[in-house]
């Protein structure tokens, strides 16, 4: 059950779609939602290692800048929420941000964070890396959001018969009831036949949804690929895949369909363990 959510913001671009995100799938589940942004201590630390014979600057002020700052993204999600009918709290926590997020995520059901962070403009990586990080080491389901996503319109359940895709249908089940939005099913296989019967495996598990939706299936092309171009064709607002699918040893995220999913979708991805 989803009950509460957990969203990690930096007050960037990206981060206030990940905020109007969460607080938008929280009011409508509904579930319970807490914020957390991160004071990084990197350049702290980095500025405080010796160099040479030059001694480090003063970092007070540097430092009460970047605490006056976080506890100013907490104050704005937290008005956001109320603005929304929620109480959500938020805290700001000194600390490397992936390793925060992760072990704050412990204790949710679900992590939401921005695909892209504050330094979007400088890297060259394909999604932030405090987004990806997290993916690696998070232990309960993140929800990946691009900046502009939103929580409009149906979901789409990526399904491989993988232990992974199982899990991801009960998610689809529980969120598209409680949405009362349209479940769209694709089946990815390279096999006709082991397409059909992945139908009928997935057709136990959803059961009997109150709005139904499309069934879509690949037997050529990049799963990846199709999977975006579905979910864009259906204009849903949400899809929902296993974190790891059928070949586990291979998908340390970087070079999964999750992974490609994740990167190339304008649609916020929800990765279900």
């Amino acid at each position: 059950m989803t009950e509460t959510i957990l969203v990690a913001t930096d007050g960037s671009a990206t981060a206030l779609s990940a905020e109007r995100y969460a607080v938008s799938l929280a009011s409508r589940l509904p579930a319970r939602l807490r914020g957390v942004t991160v004071i990084e201590d990197k350049l702290a630390a980095g500025l405080r290692a010796p160099r040479g014979d030059v001694p480090p600057p003063a970092l007070e002020g540097l430092e009460a800048f970047l605490k006056a700052r976080a506890d100013a993204i907490c104050r704005r999600f937290s008005e956001r929420a109320r603005a929304a009918g929620l109480d959500a709290p938020c805290e700001s926590v000194q600390g490397a941000a992936d390793d925060v997020i992760a072990a704050r995520g412990a204790e949710v059901d679900v992590i939401v964070v921005g695909r892209d962070g504050e330094h979007k403009a400088q890297r060259t990586a394909l999604i932030g890396s405090t987004a990806d990080a997290v993916i690696r080491k998070a232990t309960r389901s993140v929800l990946v959001v691009p900046e502009g996503a939103e929580l409009v319109g149906g979901i789409l359940l990526a399904f491989d018969g993988s232990v992974g895709s199982r899990v991801a249908a009960r998610v689809a089940v529980e969120l598209g009831t409680k949405l009362r939005e349209p479940t769209h099913l694709f089946v990815d296989s390279k096999d006709k036949g082991r397409s059909i019967a992945r139908f009928d495996e997935v057709r136990k598990l959803l059961g009997q949804m109150p709005v139904p939706g499309r069934e879509v299936s690949s037997t050529l092309g990049r799963p990846d690929v199709k999977i975006v171009d579905t979910a864009r064709q259906l204009r849903v607002g949400l899809i929902v895949m296993g974190a790891y699918g059928r070949n586990r040893i291979t998908e340390y995220f970087l070079g999964s369909n999750a992974a490609a999913v994740v990167r190339t979708s304008p649609i916020a991805v929800l990765l279900v363990r």
